[in-house]
């Protein structure tokens, strides 16, 4: 749990399993407030795992305080970017990585989450009844479903699900989406890589969130879950609680979640995943 005068002070619960078809584990995680993120290395590419490992390697140092401005986020991602792509040749070079996840933010005394993606890891928000997917994918089919070629039902059974538009490393130079939304007392974060959410569906989720109090045993039973519908890829679930959040008596903030910065034209992304879109086609 963080200290009580954080502007959000949080209970977090974590795990995370190689599931039953990969031999290596290649995500990694930081959750340790006011950092919740997960980083998913893509093993399309050699040394997935490293890629990642060095991205969250990247955020530790800034572990343990009250709060991160979006400066901090965004200098660690820069940081992550050039440590990925430094990789060398049998240790990593060539390896990309998703990151999506959550930190805790101070807007003017007042306690927000400041989220960030790049990738098809996701984070999810349950508040007040109201369970939301906060990141947008970076995939071939979210662009499909966004462009009205392709049914959001029909994305989750699609052949190019795991084909990512955006990555860090990998060839990629593309930034990260942000959004910046105000914490409410009983909010819930989801952070998941796609092994999870590929195995579970909306409402899959929904329910083990609502059903299990405690976040540690939610992301236990989460990924135990996702082992028993096939664990065909690694599994990581990182749940959030805000316990007590910091506001002030006369807030009139909106509670939709605002984009911190436009996204960057899919267009002039190089692709990355498990498998690149390049390669998926037939050439890299």
């Amino acid at each position: 749990m963080t200290h009580p005068t954080a502007p959000i002070a949080v209970a977090c619960g974590a795990a995370t399993d190689a599931g039953l078809r990969r031999r290596i584990n290649e995500d990694a995680y930081i959750a340790a407030a006011p950092l919740f993120l997960v980083a998913d290395g893509m093993g399309g590419h050699n040394a997935g795992e490293i890629a990642s490992a060095a991205v969250i390697g990247e955020f530790a140092p800034l572990a343990g305080r009250e709060s991160l401005t979006i400066d901090e986020v965004q200098t660690a991602v820069t940081a992550s970017r050039r440590r990925v792509a430094m990789l060398p040749p049998g240790a990593g070079a060539g390896a990309g990585t998703t990151l999506a996840g959550v930190v805790i933010a101070d807007v003017d005394g007042e306690g927000y989450w400041l989220a960030i993606n790049v990738g098809d890891s996701r984070t999810y928000r349950l508040s007040e009844g109201r369970f939301e997917q906060v990141s947008v994918d970076h995939s071939v089919v979210q662009e499909l479903v966004d462009s009205g070629q392709l049914a959001a039902d029909a994305a989750e059974r699609d052949s190019r699900r795991n084909v990512i538009t955006r990555a860090i490393g990998a060839g990629s130079d593309s930034e990260p989406d942000y959004w910046l939304f105000p914490a409410e007392e009983g909010d819930r974060i989801l952070v998941c890589s796609d092994g999870l959410s590929g195995e579970l569906d909306r409402d899959a989720l929904h329910a083990i969130l609502l059903t299990e109090t405690d976040p540690q045993a939610a992301a236990t039973r989460l990924v135990h879950e996702a082992m028993v519908r096939g664990g065909r890829d690694n599994i990581t679930a990182l749940v959030v609680d805000a316990l007590a959040v910091r506001t002030r008596a006369n807030r009139t903030w909106e509670r939709d979640t605002v984009p911190v910065s436009a996204p960057a034209d899919p267009a002039a992304d190089i692709d990355g995943d498990t498998l690149p879109r390049a390669v998926a086609t037939g050439g890299f």
